[in-house]
């Protein structure tokens, strides 16, 4: 059966061009009522216009979909509050939420300046908060809610000049595995996408015919499914070109070791044994890492738990 989003109410954040354009493209054309949110700023967060989200909501409206552009700044929670109240006010609810909207401030770390650092975390992080903040009450109340954040492998990996946004997009990894946690009485799944296109914050980075396979409208299936009836939780899956995978945090199986060796030279000794990946896995939750190292000193001291 096609996944559809009939009768569902979408927020898509930064949707006025690039990924958050062809996300909104994505779940109107299967059925969603979407709030098309753009700031309308540059690249680098500065200035401001309603324009490109009012250009996205006619392209669905011609398609025969329902929109409403929203101008709110991520980063203010009256703004984002209000932004939502309004959605919920004209169609009932908000049941998906893709956090999408970003900028970028690049520079290496000994010239980045502190309000460089601030606003890109401002945006990305703190505004992503602040979107989950504000639909997540109603999720909670209707017992329904699918939201996708957006990471970066910048953040994932790492990546040059990118310490701010790099920060910002591993934030997400983190805000997604304890919403996921919290959310599950409530039948809200939380996922993350880690999207590579050709958009504004990557057109100067790659060459014209690498661009051309890295189409924006190449992420919106995974998002879809995350935000599908049936998704997963707690999933970080990247996209790009066609390509679709699934990133984990994987921990190694560990050493336990002797009071003895409890020193930087033991540690040394057994560093080959510590980090083999053979046995490494994917922890459910935080107490699992503390479970295991408890039942590693157990087990060493001969004591029964």
């Amino acid at each position: 059966m096609a996944i559809r989003f009939d009768g569902r109410v979408a927020i898509v954040t930064g949707a006025g061009n690039g990924l958050g354009r062809a996300h909104a493209l994505g779940l109107a054309s299967r059925g969603a009522k979407v709030v098309v949110n753009d700031f309308g700023g540059a690249r680098d967060g500065t200035g401001g216009s309603l324009s490109p989200a009012e250009t996205v909501v006619e392209e669905i409206r011609k398609a025969g979909g329902t929109a409403m552009a929203d101008g709110a700044d991520v980063s203010n929670f009256e703004q984002v509050t209000a932004m939502v109240e309004r959605a919920t006010k004209e169609w009932g609810s908000v049941d998906l939420l893709c956090a999408n909207a970003g900028i970028l401030r690049d520079k290496s770390f000994t010239k980045l300046e502190l309000a460089d650092w601030a606003k890109v975390l401002d945006v990305h992080l703190t505004g992503t908060f602040y979107c989950c903040k504000a639909v997540w009450a109603g999720m909670r109340e209707r017992n329904y809610g699918r939201i996708v954040l957006t990471t970066s492998s910048s953040g994932l990996f790492g990546n040059f000049g990118q310490a701010n946004y790099g920060a910002a997009k591993a934030g997400m990894v983190g805000l997604m595995n304890v919403l996921a946690e919290e959310g599950r009485k409530n039948n809200i799944k939380v996922n993350t996408i880690s999207p590579t296109a050709a958009t504004r914050m990557t057109e100067e980075l790659l060459p014209p015919q690498a661009l051309a396979l890295m189409k924006p409208e190449a992420i919106t299936p995974a998002v879809e499914f995350l935000l599908s009836e049936d998704a997963p939780t707690r999933t970080i899956m990247g996209a790009g070109a066609g390509s679709f995978a699934v990133i984990r945090v994987l921990e190694t199986e560990g050493v336990n070791l002797p009071q003895s060796e409890w020193t930087p030279d033991g540690v040394a000794a057994h560093f080959k044994d510590i980090s083999d990946m053979s046995t490494a896995k994917a922890l459910q939750g935080a107490f699992e890492q503390t479970q295991k190292y408890v039942a590693q000193a157990a087990a060493r001291a001969g004591i029964k738990l």
